[in-house]
């Protein structure tokens, strides 16, 4: 029995390594990719730290709520003056930022200052929102996201676009990141 090998045509083996390439792109988009996942290993102690202290995000939800906000560069400015690992806008900072390291200094850009801020925040948050329906956790990060008013109004997590995709965002890096912290 003789056996005949089949010649691919090179358009075809080019058009199929495009196919691959366009969904290894598309899934990267989607899933976060385990290699750049890690979270700063010196900021573990203290997102474990804020979990327990203000106990309404685990670690690795604030963890992943600092890689969506930030991807953990606390030099990060957005266009509305957000600053920080956790995006504070100055007014919300003014309010809610502790010195969470104990140096004397509250600064939004010091994660060690950020991370502790933004859990005591959003148990504040959680106050605002908790009476309304729904994962009590999904409309705290909605109220982060899109400020408490705009998740009172709309009787729960608002129908913006940005923001929920920030929820789920948010929970697929705590699920990645559960086994980190």
């Amino acid at each position: 029995m003789s056996r005949q090998r089949t010649r691919q045509s090179p358009v075809l083996v080019a058009g199929l390594v495009t196919v691959v390439a366009a969904l290894l792109g598309a899934c990267s988009q989607v899933l976060p990719m385990r290699s750049s996942s890690l979270i700063p290993t010196d900021l573990i102690p203290a997102f474990r730290a804020a979990a327990t202290t203000y106990g309404l995000l685990s670690a690795a939800q604030l963890a992943a709520q600092a890689r969506v906000e930030s991807r953990f560069d606390s030099s990060v400015v957005s266009h509305a003056g957000a600053v920080g690992m956790m995006q504070f806008l100055p007014k919300t900072w003014a309010e809610f930022g502790i010195d969470g390291d104990g140096d004397g200094v509250a600064d939004p850009l010091d994660p060690l200052d950020a991370i502790p801020s933004a859990a005591r925040y959003e148990q504040h948050l959680a106050a605002l929102v908790g009476h309304l329906p729904g994962d009590r956790v999904a409309l705290v990060l909605a109220a982060y996201n899109a400020g408490p008013s705009a998740v009172q109004a709309a009787g729960g997590i608002p129908d913006f676009a940005e923001t929920r995709t920030y929820i789920a965002r948010v929970n697929e890096w705590a699920a990645t990141f559960a086994t980190e912290v």
